[in-house]
């Protein structure tokens, strides 16, 4: 029995756990999943009662992973909430397409509370450790500073760039429609 105890001393701290009861990270992970989930659920319920008529929100509705994760909704049903929670990127909007789609409540929390569950395991366990490994590697070495800080302003560069993408093409779609207009 007392050589088991440095084994799970040593496991609670290669997640940087030391301190905190596990159970109490998963709940706590759990809480924070389950608060953001049926948040993003209503904001999307929000938007298909007309709450917001901002052109900004109306062109996120009605943009391609919105379409795609309403396609996902269509084909899988309330499991595809359960499911989202495995992937990075489309679980929040899986969420914001059951509310938008109008899912019943009840429905969309039954299948989403087995998700947060899955989520804030996977995130106490595997991906808290990852993140924490990252964190430390970088703060260990100013190469790992650095190149976190060059991956971090990469995607900002990407994002910035692709905005102004999107605009271009916004603009180039209403030029050729004004002008056809003006000739008329």
């Amino acid at each position: 029995m007392l050589a088991e105890a440095p084994a799970q001393e040593s496991v609670v701290a290669a997640y940087g756990l030391d301190g905190f009861p596990f159970p109490l990270v998963v709940l706590a992970l759990f809480v924070i999943v389950l608060c953001r989930a049926q948040g993003t659920y209503w904001v999307g319920r929000g938007v298909a009662a007309g709450v917001t008529r901002s052109e900004r929100v109306r062109r996120l509705s009605e943009g391609p992973a919105m379409v795609r994760a309403i396609a996902l909704l269509h084909r899988w049903g309330p499991i595809a909430v359960t499911l989202s929670f495995f992937t990075v990127g489309l679980q929040t909007v899986v969420n914001a397409a059951a509310g938008l789609v109008r899912m019943p409540w009840l429905r969309y929390t039954l299948f989403m509370l087995p998700g947060c569950v899955a989520w804030a395991l996977i995130y106490a366990t595997v991906g808290l450790g990852v993140f924490l490994a990252v964190v430390a590697a970088a703060a260990g070495s100013p190469w790992g500073v650095a190149g976190v800080v060059a991956i971090l302003a990469a995607i900002a560069v990407l994002v910035v760039l692709r905005r102004r993408s999107r605009a271009r093409d916004a603009l180039a779609e209403a030029v050729p429609a004004q002008g056809s207009a003006a000739a008329e």
